[in-house]
């Protein structure tokens, strides 16, 4: 080809394949199982060319105020953006007109393997996730196009609001509207401000928030489940007041912004003026759904900016958001582990979770040097007491340490070398795990396409860098001499299909490499083609779709490049990793999790059940914060 690049000898497949489905992109690689939280972060890391790419950039609508940065909440709807996205482009993938793969562009005829060779791969393919329940509120992002006052003019992408309409002297009407969404009580403190760009000098602005119940034709504050901070004399009003404001901060018109803040924790609100904090004010805000909100008396001409975390604020927020944040790590650290394992005091008790999380995942001689290192350590501190510390010893664990060699292999990519082991130790496991033996099936058809794509890949900077030397040495690019590209040749040509693919003359090629690509892209076809036969639908724990998404990798230049292509990132041998020594552990009748992998799981669903009414869950990220 004329850029150099490495091209596959055919557009096509065998039929047998059955690669005339629609291909798809699979769920986020954020979505992980059950079995591969520990490694969220590794695989989270990934970064595919065919991603879901920055948040910014994919959906302008969508954005991290900077005060709710590594929270929880973030975390979760960062994960409920991601999923709606790949469902996005499923649905673009599965409606595009892509050409089906057949055998009728292609001439290539490749014969069965031999069943000598059946069983022996696999795959870490993850499904995607099952529907979620998780229905994280989402953050308001701009003024709502239907519930305001009709004569309201909102642009600026939802952001600025205006009233020019005629001038109404009764002071009981006003103009008023709410944000697209409520303030979400997860988040902990929720905060917004509001820039009064213009306004008559007898113009009243009310600034706050309100439920839906609350009217869009009077100032928010003096309906009731609303409340606002008014401008005009500096008080504060909530519905319950009958019109009768409370003194609280100074007056605000034409170039101030004012913040208005909602601490879900302590069910208390908060205001600001041009970055001055105001003090807290109402109280008892609680199982309310609470809508940022802004009025005006209606004397035009008012003109209101709102800044919901798209930029940065005025007010220092983040550091107020540091200090609840700080507060509530302290208590946390101040609380006693005594009695969580008696006679263990919390030095003791972190070092048996740590050894046991080795131990159970195989790292034996990793636990036998963390056992050395601890006896170390409590040797040094004795310091003359009667009684010494406790040694920590490790028993090894012969199940441990099989366990560890069918890993090393997964991770190794080599699959056949994991299957052996595992037909060894454990002859029953992948009889009793169907599933998983398909994964491992596939993981090893991943494993041959990214041997193929390597080589192709090595070969082709050879190429480049030898045409290089050839243009130097005749001054002329012998690209334009093999612009055309065969689609149509046989697979077992291998010397016109290499010269093909590289756009250079037989005698600049090595021969050996060439022949090398072809046998082992020919043999991961052979084996993909039997894969296909003893996995025809979704049944013994197979599954069609993966299948045909991993086998559309066959069909590009650059698979690695394609839809598809982060199924062939080592990142996924992890999961499959993962899913067998599960599955291991449970036929030997031990607990398919550490215990300190319970204690997370444990911890983040407690965390969850106190943070969803904005709780101090709300300030804890057990991940980032402890973890990472």
């Amino acid at each position: 080809m004329p850029d150099g690049r490495f091209a596959r000898p055919w557009s096509g497949v065998d039929t047998d394949m059955h690669l005339n489905t629609a291909w798809r992109p699979t769920a986020s690689p954020d979505s992980l199982p059950a079995y591969s939280r520990k490694y969220a972060s590794y695989l989270r890391q990934t970064d595919f060319s065919h991603g879901l790419g920055s948040m910014a950039t994919d959906n302008p609508s969508f954005f991290t105020p900077s005060y709710l940065r590594n929270s929880r909440y973030m975390s979760r709807l960062d994960a409920a953006h991601r999923a709606k996205l790949a469902a996005l482009q499923r649905e673009t993938a599965s409606t595009s007109s892509n050409p089906p793969l057949s055998a009728s562009s292609s001439h290539v005829h490749l014969p069965r393997m031999v069943p000598s060779h059946r069983g022996m791969a696999y795959e870490i393919i993850e499904k995607e996730p099952a529907a979620t329940t998780d229905q994280t509120m989402p953050l308001p992002t701009q003024w709502s196009s239907s519930d305001k006052y009709p004569g309201l003019e909102i642009s600026n992408n939802g952001l600025d609001v205006r009233y020019t309409g005629p001038v109404n002297k009764h002071d009981h009407e006003a103009a008023a509207l709410r944000a697209d969404h409520p303030m979400p009580p997860q988040c902990g403190i929720y905060y917004f401000e509001v820039k009064i760009e213009s306004k008559p000098k007898e113009g009243m602005i009310g600034i706050g928030f309100s439920s839906t119940k609350a009217s869009v034709e009077r100032l928010p504050g003096w309906e009731q489940e609303s409340w606002a901070y008014h401008g005009d004399d500096g008080k504060s009003f909530f519905g319950e007041s009958q019109g009768q404001g409370r003194p609280y901060g100074p007056t605000f018109g034409v170039g101030d912004t004012v913040g208005c803040g909602v601490n879900f924790s302590t069910g208390s609100a908060f205001f600001t003026k041009n970055g001055v904090f105001l003090g807290n004010v109402f109280h008892e805000l609680r199982n309310v759904k609470l809508f940022p909100s802004v009025g005006m008396k209606k004397q035009p001409p008012v003109h209101l900016r709102a800044n919901f975390g798209q930029e940065p604020f005025v007010f220092d927020i983040d550091g107020l958001v540091r200090q609840e944040k700080a507060s509530i790590h302290s208590e946390i650290s101040a609380t006693s582990t005594a009695s969580l394992q008696p006679p263990l005091d919390e030095s003791a008790l972190l070092q048996e979770l740590v050894a046991q999380f080795l131990a159970h995942d195989g790292y034996v001689e990793t636990s036998r040097a963390f056992a050395e290192e601890v006896a170390t350590e409590t040797a040094a501190l004795h310091n003359g007491r009667d009684e010494p510390l406790k040694k920590y010893e490790v028993e090894e664990d012969r199940e441990a340490i099989n366990r560890n060699k069918i890993r090393s292999a997964i991770l190794d990519g080599d699959i056949d070398k994991a299957l052996k082991h595992t037909k060894a130790y454990y002859a029953n496991v992948l009889e009793d795990y169907p599933h998983i033996h398909f994964k491992l099936r596939c993981r090893k058809f991943l494993e041959m396409m990214r041997r193929s794509n390597e080589l192709a890949a090595a070969t082709a900077a050879v190429a480049a860098s030898s045409s290089k030397r050839h243009r130097a040495a005749t001054g002329h690019d012998i690209s334009d001499e093999h612009a055309v590209f065969d689609q149509e040749m046989e697979l077992d040509d291998a010397s016109d299909g290499w010269d093909a693919a590289d756009g250079m003359d037989t005698e600049e090629q090595e021969p050996e490499t060439a022949t090398q690509f072809n046998e082992l892209l020919t043999e991961a076809v052979q084996y993909g083609q039997q894969l296909h036969m003893d996995y025809p639908s979704d049944e013994n724990g197979g599954d069609k779709k993966m299948l045909d998404d991993i086998f559309s990798l066959v069909a590009y230049a650059d698979p690695k490049r394609s839809v598809h292509g982060h199924y062939l990132d080592p990142a996924g041998r992890v999961a499959v990793a993962e899913e067998l020594n599960s599955a291991i552990l449970v036929s030997l009748g031990k607990s398919s999790a550490a215990a300190l992998e319970r204690l997370y799981q444990q911890t983040e669903v407690l965390v969850n059940e106190i943070s969803e009414d904005g709780g101090a869950g709300a300030f804890i990220n057990v991940r980032n914060d402890f973890l990472l």
